[in-house]
């Protein structure tokens, strides 16, 4: 049976073996030399036109094929919006499999009256056979975070779109999908979920902000003395093991948010009731979150080497969300020669709040 990728090669293929016998025929016809080479001349046009006609059809029916996945594609992972409720945003997201823009990987974030809510997620396989899955879940997400006041009633309620999506389709598949779910307040303090889902990154300037208040528990939780200590420098001196009589250089420190507890990936076992998110510290004015799928880290390049990630965001300049993930994009491509073994999806925030 010849499919539809098949088509165009067997439509030139037809072309072209009947330009051949046409012009076979001819030559091996009696008659004048110069009669046979005009009517092999015009086979030979023929042939050409009809060939001109079936590709441009073909150009234009996968030109409007394109539209309609780039449709069906935005519809699924929206473009973020540069700022909500002062954290700036961008997003990028790759896919393992050729032609698509998006797979199983999701993300998205949305202003709600409990604080500004941040979903990302890694459904089980890559590619195109994983959207519906993305789909389901994403569309849980973008309903229950306006609904829930708390962070498990919407894990709860994606469980349960998952659940549906699974049994609608045959039954028997065993589809799951890690998810990382945040919560950021307009105090910037942080509330986490984490089912099976890397933990993100914080980048934080080695220079301390000024506080927003007296120290506490949670500020002692994402900045603790220790590491204010490690990073203080007076303005125009040097912190120790530095080179040169210039002024301390702004580098982000890069360390992982980790919450805690880290529950099984949605679709494994029920989600327990009662979950309200672990306190994962303060997002301070210029702290950075990148949060990521595990496509990224467990990229590697032709010699097996995985990519390194955590190096890589320690020299990307981070002052602007778009401008870090475009140069980890840029990084990840490099290192694997533009092959992914699976999706990768990429998003950034960055507290542009004031104290």
């Amino acid at each position: 049976m010849i499919t539809c990728g098949e088509m165009p090669q067997v439509r030139r293929v037809c072309v072209l073996a009947w330009g051949g016998a046409a012009v076979s025929w001819e030559l091996s016809t009696s008659g004048r030399l110069g009669a046979s080479l005009a009517s092999c001349a015009a086979f030979l046009l023929l042939a050409t036109g009809c060939a001109l006609h079936i590709r441009r059809g073909l150009m234009a029916e996968l030109r409007r094929s394109q539209e309609i996945a780039g449709a069906a594609q935005r519809a699924l992972l929206r473009p973020l919006p540069g700022r909500i409720d002062g954290l700036m945003l961008s997003a990028a997201q790759l896919s393992a499999s050729r032609g698509a823009a998006v797979g199983g990987d999701l993300y998205e974030a949305v202003p709600t009256a409990y604080g500004v809510r941040v979903v990302i997620g890694d459904v089980r396989g890559h590619g195109l056979p994983a959207l519906g899955a993305a789909a389901a879940v994403l569309g849980a997400f973008r309903e229950a975070a306006y609904d829930e006041p708390a962070l498990g009633g919407v894990l709860i309620r994606m469980e349960r779109a998952l659940s549906r999506h699974v049994r609608d389709a045959d039954g028997l598949s065993e589809e799951f999908v890690t998810v990382l779910l945040l919560q950021i307040a307009e105090d910037g303090s942080v509330l986490a979920l984490n089912c099976g889902h890397p933990w993100p990154y914080l980048l934080r300037e080695p220079q301390p902000l000024e506080p927003c208040g007296p120290y506490s528990p949670r500020r002692a939780h994402s900045a603790p003395p220790a590491f204010e200590a490690q990073v203080r420098a007076e303005p125009g001196k040097r912190r120790k093991g530095g080179v040169g009589e210039g002024p301390a250089q702004r580098r982000m420190v890069v360390q992982s948010l980790d919450g805690g507890e880290v529950l099984p990936p949605l679709g494994v076992v029920p989600v327990p009731d009662g979950l309200v998110g672990d306190d994962c510290g303060q997002l301070w004015p210029g702290d950075v979150l990148f949060l990521h799928t595990d496509g990224a880290e467990d990229a590697r390049d032709r010699g097996g080497r995985f990519f390194p990630l955590r190096s890589v965001l320690a020299e990307q300049p981070a002052d602007t969300p778009a401008r870090l993930v475009a140069g980890v994009h840029a990084a990840l491509l490099h290192h694997t020669g533009g092959q992914l073994a699976d999706d990768v999806a990429l998003l950034v925030l960055r507290s542009d709040r004031s104290c």
